[in-house]
């Protein structure tokens, strides 16, 4: 049986293209190596990167109202069809820079059903007082491990969780939370 002349001739070519695909280079075994530096000269640095600087955070690490939270807390609340507004977060007279207060609601209805998250960080110089002028107005202070929880005083609070706990504030390490009730501290997940 005969094959046709083309169909033989471009089976040989690409035999020939995937073999010089393959093959491994070879290398000239007679060059000689180039000449290393003197031991005196110190090769030139490579700058890959420009230095980091740690005290701003990365844009992903900016705090947000859809990032302080869960993201099945905000999943949940917007197939509500609820959305977030941003306020500056406050602890008496006092602005926290760099915190954020997020009132979440359905805002395109009036009614008065909401949840509010915030987060802020927190250094000791600002933390002491903000703590004394809660417990002056009547917050109610405890401590469970290295967290101090300041919660309002149930016999005034507007919704309380299961273990009747109001708008609580959290104090840790270098931040600060607050939520509607207690219970409502374990969605944020910031920082």
């Amino acid at each position: 049986m005969r094959t046709p002349l083309p169909l033989a001739f471009g089976a040989l070519l690409a035999v020939v293209a995937l073999s010089a695909c393959s093959a491994p280079a070879q290398s000239d075994d007679s060059r000689t190596p180039a000449p290393k530096p003197p031991a005196s000269e110190s090769p030139a640095p490579v700058v890959t990167t420009e230095p980091v600087d740690e005290m701003t955070p990365a844009p992903s690490a900016i705090p947000a109202c859809d990032t302080i939270i869960t993201e099945g807390t905000v999943e949940a609340l917007s197939s509500e069809g609820w959305t977030a507004k941003q306020e500056e977060f406050r602890i008496g007279d006092t602005a926290l820079e760099g915190g954020l207060l997020c009132l979440w609601s359905d805002y395109s209805t009036a009614s008065d059903h909401g949840q509010m998250y915030a987060w802020a960080p927190l250094d000791a110089q600002t933390a002491d007082p903000a703590q004394r002028s809660l417990q002056a107005e009547g917050w109610l202070r405890s401590v469970e491990g290295d967290s101090v929880y300041f919660t309002e005083d149930p016999e005034f609070a507007i919704a309380t969780d299961e273990n009747g706990f109001g708008m609580t504030y959290e104090f840790g390490d270098g931040w600060v939370k607050l939520a509607d009730t207690k219970q409502g501290l374990v969605l944020i997940d910031w920082p």
